[in-house]
């Protein structure tokens, strides 16, 4: 599936009057069900609101790239927006966005469209591509401009060589797999070349993983980059330095990433999730302390049984000493005994 099957003039409004974040998202998200696209358009905006908390899509350079995944969607589709004065998007460089991809997936079915998502992704990281589109003077020219940029994108992920030796891996993943993870494999790709740096990055998205790392690539790299807002498979770094951080960091500091990963400073990944080794890093939890905390949680229904039967005992109590009712006065203490035996010996 081509980018141009997914963005089409009536999926793009090449003048926004929305002024805000949450205007441009109401905009572009009508474009799209007006299109035939979305099918409740209000589910979908709840979707694309849910991926904004999780982490802004404003990428920054005058991106922005909300998105979402969900059933409310009919068939897959990018709606392109654009704002000469550009909106406050509170995008991760703090400046406002001018160019907006809306990106529409649907859940399930046919998954070839998330590979075009996918370049569309990696080639809003050219900044002479990003400036032909905010100069683009209509629909027709825009869909000629990604359409050039489309047949010169390369084959799939190939590892960065370099001839010092220096060899460093990532991983990449976002919640949706359709946008910044692929930007962010992109970034550090495009920073390792100019670095000299050989690097290989796996990414984890919608479509599956990616450009595996093998047992042999995580044995001689000196690091792993772990870009990711998701769970990704762990174990397998057992005993490597491993950066893990948000993947927004991976598309806006991948220098300092690859730099990090160079000098090795990082936690020893251990398997099950410890680290150790680095100045900063959290203190993994003690052994015995893990374990003394998972007995207590296992205790807690007893706590709290034995609370509920002393406080039942205090109506007892009260009965007991009703007159003609001496037979309560052991029923009252064997509660009180009971429930205070229980909550007082944990």
């Amino acid at each position: 599936m081509k980018i141009t099957d997914l963005l089409t003039k009536e999926t793009m409004i090449l003048a926004l009057q929305a002024k805000t974040k949450g205007e441009v998202i109401d905009e572009l998200a009508e474009k799209l069900a007006e299109a035939g696209a979305v099918s409740d358009v209000e589910v979908f905006k709840q979707a694309i609101w849910a991926r904004e908390k999780q982490s802004t899509t404003g990428v920054g350079d005058g991106i922005a790239i909300p998105h979402a995944k969900t059933a409310a969607v009919k068939r897959p589709a990018v709606a392109f927006g654009r704002s000469v004065e550009g909106i406050d998007y509170e995008s991760l460089d703090g400046k406002p966005s001018h160019l907006f991809f809306m990106i529409a997936a649907p859940e399930g079915g046919e998954q070839m469209h998330l590979e075009a998502l996918a370049r569309l992704s990696s080639m809003l990281m050219d900044a002479s591509f990003r400036a032909q589109l905010e100069t683009a003077s209509s629909e027709e020219e825009i869909i000629r401009l990604v359409a050039a940029k489309e047949s010169e994108q390369e084959a799939p992920q190939q590892a960065v060589q370099a001839g010092n030796g220096r060899k460093v891996l990532a991983v990449t993943a976002c919640p949706t797999g359709i946008a910044h993870t692929y930007m962010a494999a992109d970034a550090l790709k495009a920073k390792a070349a100019e670095m000299g740096v050989s690097i290989k990055v796996e990414t984890n998205g919608s479509d599956g993983v990616k450009n595996a790392l093998t047992a042999q690539e995580i044995e001689e790299a000196a690091a792993i980059i772990v870009a990711a807002d998701k769970q990704v498979d762990m174990d397998r770094f057992d005993g490597k330095p491993v950066i893990q951080v948000p993947v927004a960091r991976a598309i806006r500091e991948p220098e300092k990433l690859i730099e990090q990963a160079l000098r090795q400073d990082a936690p020893i990944y251990r398997a099950g999730g410890a680290a150790r080794g680095s100045v900063g890093a959290a203190k993994p939890r003690p052994g015995f302390d893990k374990h003394l905390m998972n007995g207590v949680s296992h205790l807690l229904p007893c706590v709290v049984g034995g609370g509920i039967l002393s406080a039942r005992a205090v109506p007892v109590g009260i009965i007991a000493v009703v007159p003609h009712a001496p037979a309560c006065l052991p029923c009252a203490q064997l509660v009180v005994a009971i429930g205070g035996g229980i909550a007082g010996a944990w």
